[in-house]
């Protein structure tokens, strides 16, 4: 085909942030692009909607956006000027424990090693140097394997987070509330606690509350994507929604293809254009666990016994370390728990936008087996009863999500794995496959830009950033 018959010179599947962000920065070196989306409207995991009731708007997916401050792409998008505005919680996150009290991690170091008593000068100690230079820290964490632009700096994050978390707390903390406050942290690794790299979950997460806040955005995540889509636009961009591909010949003829999708649904698209032994190596991908989530409209906030959790953004639920760390290895292990950890984020409280007058919803999900059919809402409700007796009292209504319907509503979450593929130590560094550029493939003009590639999941738009940058030094127009 000669270079004049191009209809785009590139085209991007999928519009989760990573891929705009993708279409994004080719826009700006230039290029025509078009974003094509399987479902009625943008977003992938970055989606509000009235779930429950009327006027009750609940984020689908992704709720809590750290990484979306610190990304350093998207700090250079003036995402503010078309409407993204981020609440701070003062209290990032909350951690309750079974006899009432909690560990509060304020966006305040001191504050948050106050409130973990005789541990919390160790963990000054553990994360102040990091926090000092969070700027470089994630600039290097938010990059591909390789040569980091502050090596010293990663050396020491490195020799203190390559280790499990159960590594971290055993040599860093003797208390309750630090060691489940930390286990809580690493959790979001979605992995075993004893498992390499999950204290550099924990110790990043940690570092991120003292930088930058755990922020969400006023109105919903959905703000995220309206933005991006909006900044695409002013570049030219082009974005069409109903747009389901499933084979390339569904593609309008471009330069390059990018995939904001899973290995499994590449495969499924691309087929032979790929060589043989590629595509086994991308069968090879293993997914993680999936999530059973729930969406509560209520009729009063949340009546947690430990009262600084009634104050913050994000509420760890799950008790001590030990009992997080069966939790994870149960889901991890194809088990389901009873007292499963439970994520959840009370957007309401600082985002009046979110319910009705004097109402408030909750964001809660639970890791489970990858494919579970388990309905985990008594056993996620008694966890949250365990911590605020009488939540069930105040329910005005639920929505459920198990893992069969995650992926019905994003075909990336596979049996309901919303990190494109486990986070083990392995499929971090090697994420889809072994490759020196990890965004490329053999083809020379398909490309993967989604989580499934470093550095991983989050919305951070950082995957994409990556791979717009590999097409752009492959490819000369």
């Amino acid at each position: 085909m000669s270079v004049s018959t191009f209809d785009y010179d590139a085209v991007i599947i999928g519009s989760g942030p990573n891929g705009i962000a993708a279409a994004i920065r080719l826009a700006e070196a230039g290029w025509k692009t078009l974003v094509l989306e399987a479902k009625d409207r943008i977003g992938g995991g970055t989606r509000t909607a009235e779930l429950t009731l009327p006027g009750f708007r609940h984020d689908i997916c992704s709720a809590i956006h750290p990484l979306g401050v610190e990304s350093p792409f998207f700090r250079s998008l003036p995402l503010e000027r078309y409407g993204l505005e981020w609440i701070r919680p003062t209290i990032a996150a909350a951690h309750p424990l079974p006899d009432g009290s909690a560990a509060a991690m304020h966006t305040s170091l001191d504050e948050s090693a106050n409130s973990l008593g005789s541990d919390g000068a160790n963990y000054r100690r553990l994360v102040s140097s990091f926090v000092a230079r969070s700027r470089d820290l994630f600039e290097s964490v938010l990059r591909p394997p390789g040569l980091p632009r502050h090596p010293l700096l990663m050396a020491r994050f490195g020799w203190r987070g390559l280790a499990s978390a159960q590594t971290v707390v055993d040599q860093w903390f003797r208390g309750d509330q630090a060691r489940g406050m930390f286990a809580g942290m690493a959790a979001h690794s979605i992995v075993p606690l004893n498992a390499r790299l999950t204290g550099a979950v924990g110790l990043m997460f940690c570092v991120t509350i003292h930088a930058n806040g755990w922020p969400l955005p006023r109105g919903g995540s959905q703000s995220i994507a309206d933005a991006l889509a909006t900044h695409l636009r002013s570049l030219g961009g082009q974005i069409e929604t109903d747009r389901r591909v499933a084979t390339l010949g569904d593609v309008p003829s471009s330069r390059a293809i990018l995939f904001d999708l899973s290995p499994r649904q590449v495969l499924q698209i691309a087929q032979d254009e790929l060589p043989r032994g590629y595509r086994t190596a991308l069968e090879r991908f293993r997914y993680g666990p999936g999530v059973f989530k729930i969406d509560y409209a209520l009729a009063e906030p949340v009546p947690w016994s430990a009262e600084v959790c009634r104050r913050a953004g994000t509420v760890h639920v799950g008790g001590s370390f030990e009992e997080i760390a069966a939790s994870e290895l149960d889901a991890n292990s194809g088990r389901i728990c009873e007292r499963p950890f439970v994520l959840a984020t009370q957007q309401s409280l600082f985002d009046p936008s979110r319910a009705p007058s004097g109402k408030h919803t909750l964001w809660a999900y639970c890791h489970v087996p990858n494919g579970s059919t388990v309905d985990m809402t008594d056993r996620i409700e008694g966890q949250l009863e365990r911590f605020a007796p009488g939540f069930r009292d105040i329910v005005l209504a639920r929505h459920t999500l198990n893992p069969a319907k995650l992926e019905a509503y994003n075909n990336n979450y596979i049996g309901g794995d919303i990190a494109g593929g486990a986070m083990d130590f392995w499929q971090t560094l090697a994420r889809p496959v072994l490759r020196w550029d990890p965004y490329s493939t053999p083809n020379p003009r398909l490309y993967f830009c989604s989580g499934s590639t470093p550095p991983g999941p989050g919305v951070h738009g950082m995957c994409g950033y990556h791979a717009a940058q590999s097409v752009l030094r492959r490819i000369r127009r």
